[in-house]
């Protein structure tokens, strides 16, 4: 039988589909976020189809003060602006990451690097454009000195870690368990509860995808044999109800009410419950388990899959975000004029971090056979059996 192309899509292009498809979803569901399916339709005279412009249009600096963000025409938001951070801590460390890590590059990073910001339309530090939840990780482990395991303990539980994992899960690639388990210790500086579970298994279902004939299903079913209680639930459940659809237009309304006994903040976004993003066992994040959702309605199709989370509304440049990097890591194509248009928009090179990563990813690689073979070779200097045997 002839490999498909699902099959034969080597390392680096899965990478960059993954990068560069999260930027895109990001960019795409930014200018919708907040606000309901309906309201986005009244907004722009039916769904988004494509890059917009900003929800309250040229009066984007104040509407919104405590958010005077330029969200919209093709700018990427902090989820793509925190994952690439992170590509560039593992350029620094160049191996497996932990809480350590965080503490001694990212944070660092967030702090003392200006960078161009899109939404801000200026350059200065990261710090100025992350919001409350992840400015938590300098309050804490800057000027706090928490242990930087045990950091994410207090911080509201959110989907602040999880939005940015996808670099773990491709350093990870085709390893769903490694990929879960770094994650958990990089967002333990972070978040706690199923925020930081959510960290791991986004990550695990990238480094899923990067598996050759890898599908939306087998994707799924990786995440399910990793994630715990109200997480593990969430997806089961939405998954189930995302694979009765075909289109994103009717499984909009499904999905939302598969995800809601899990989700804390409750019906209205932008006026959370009051036991919204607390601690809980029984609860999950939403936007994991809708990206994972969207992703079986589109059969992993990337641009079925990301416009059906950018017109579900809430917290959409996330689930974008984690829809875009699923199925680019699927090996599904990424439309070139939506990434030219972000790239240019947003004044980044969205391919860079991509060919950093692919090369500290092979670093990293050589480095755990290497140290697999030093293993095994001291086991069987104990009378272990031999890797052949």
């Amino acid at each position: 039988m002839t490999p498909t192309s699902d099959e034969t899509t080597p390392l680096d292009e899965r990478i960059t589909g993954a990068l560069v498809g999260a930027a895109v979803g990001d960019a795409l569901g930014g200018p919708v976020e907040g606000y309901s399916p309906a309201r986005i339709v009244e907004r722009h005279g039916g769904r988004v189809h494509g890059i917009v412009g900003p929800w309250h249009g040229d009066d984007w600096r104040t509407a919104r003060p405590v958010a005077p963000y330029h969200k919209g025409d093709g700018h990427v938001t902090d989820d793509t602006l925190m994952t690439h951070a992170l590509v560039r801590v593992y350029a620094a460390v160049r191996d497996h990451l932990d809480a350590y890590a965080i503490a001694d590059h990212l944070v660092p990073d967030l702090m003392t690097n200006p960078r161009w910001i899109p939404e801000l339309e200026t350059e200065t530090i990261p710090l100025q454009r992350i919001f409350l939840a992840e400015k938590w990780l300098v309050t804490r482990l800057h000027y706090g000195h928490v242990d930087p395991r045990e950091a994410g303990a207090g911080n509201i539980v959110n989907c602040g870690a999880a939005m940015y994992m996808a670099p773990v899960g491709l350093v990870n690639a085709a390893h769903p368990a490694g990929a879960y388990a770094e994650a958990l210790d990089v967002a333990g500086a972070h978040q706690s509860s199923y925020g930081r579970e959510a960290a791991g298994v986004f990550a695990a279902a990238v480094a899923a995808a990067c598996a050759p004939g890898a599908t939306a299903d087998s994707v799924v079913g990786a995440c399910l044999s990793l994630a715990k209680d109200g997480t593990r639930a969430a997806i089961e459940t939405v998954c189930d109800t995302a694979s009765r659809y075909s289109d994103f237009e009717s499984a909009l309304c499904p999905l939302r009410e598969a995800v809601a006994p899990y989700d804390t903040v409750g019906p209205d976004y932008r006026a959370p419950s009051l036991g919204a993003r607390r601690p809980s066992r029984l609860h999950a994040i939403e936007e994991l388990p809708v990206a994972l959702g969207m992703v079986v309605v589109a059969r992993g199709d990337f641009r079925h899959a990301v416009l059906g989370s950018v017109n579900y509304g809430r917290d959409c440049d996330s689930i974008a975000t984690m829809a875009g990097a699923i199925t680019g890591a699927l090996g599904s194509e990424v439309p070139s004029y939506w990434a030219k248009e972000v790239a240019e928009a947003s004044r980044l090179d969205l391919h860079a971090p991509a060919r950093t990563l692919t090369e500290v990813t092979r670093e990293i690689f050589a480095r755990d056979v290497y140290r697999r073979r030093t293993h095994e070779a001291a086991f069987a200097g104990m009378g272990g059996p031999r890797c052949s045997e």
